[in-house]
């Protein structure tokens, strides 16, 4: 439990003295700093947050701040990017049931329900070029899309994939990456749905042009077109790619 602060010595200038701070158990203050930070990381260049902020948003001190990350604010940024990789990562599990493209349709509503409820840490886990960006947080960064990466290649069936399928599905990933943050730019207007399943045709519009030079991108569309349903609009038009 963390100690309770002395109470504030009355001032002389008539301003309203600081109010005590809240008592909260180890795990919870934890939480609740990595959480005040992801707000503030997103909302404003990460250099340009101090750790006084972060105090003074989470309802603590500056002391108490370094006693959790006694790293300063790296420490806190890294700890903060690493909790909403986490949460994101634990996205990707593909559902037993549907066709291919109905389980990367639940995936991705998932992953959006994940944007939707935490856009401060989504954006602040994909949007670099900070000053306190180092090789650990992108290492952050990039286990997060290695993660995405070979789930989706585990729900295609693929044990190992050759460079232009693997390049297939990167490039996809960062499609799924930019959309999310131009969603959520341009206030969330598109409806999610709708977002969704464009991101599912530009998964088939992508591995229908690298299968037309790659034989195991072909066998791997061919297949995911077996499971799909043949009355389905998006398999026509699959269909009618595959057999131009």
């Amino acid at each position: 439990m963390e100690a309770s602060p002395a109470p504030s010595p009355p001032v002389s200038d008539g301003r309203p003295r600081r109010s005590g701070y809240r008592r909260l158990p180890v795990q919870q203050r934890r939480e609740q700093l990595i959480s005040v930070a992801l707000e503030l990381f997103a909302s404003r260049p990460p250099e340009e947050v101090s750790l006084d902020d972060v105090a003074e948003a989470a309802g603590a001190s500056r002391p108490l701040v370094y006693r959790y990350f006694a790293g300063g604010k790296q420490q806190l940024y890294e700890a903060a990017l690493r909790s909403a990789a986490e949460e994101l990562t634990s996205r990707f599990t593909v559902p037993p049931a549907g066709t291919p493209t109905e389980q990367l349709s639940a995936v991705l509503d998932s992953y959006f329900t994940f944007v939707a409820e935490h856009d401060a840490g989504y954006s602040a886990l994909l949007r670099g070029g900070s000053v306190v960006e180092t090789a650990r947080t992108s290492a952050i960064v990039d286990d997060v899309r290695r993660a995405a990466l070979r789930r989706t290649l585990r729900h295609l069936g693929v044990r190992e994939a050759g460079p232009r399928l693997t390049l297939l599905v990167r490039s996809w990933i960062s499609v799924v990456e930019g959309a999310s943050l131009s969603w959520l730019d341009e206030g969330r207007t598109l409806p999610v749905a709708e977002l969704r399943d464009w991101l599912v045709d530009q998964f088939v519009a992508m591995a229908a042009a690298t299968a037309l030079r790659d034989p195991q991108s072909a066998e791997v569309l061919a297949g995911v077109l077996a499971l799909e349903d043949p009355a389905d609009s998006r398999t026509e038009r699959l269909q009618a790619v595959l057999t131009r």
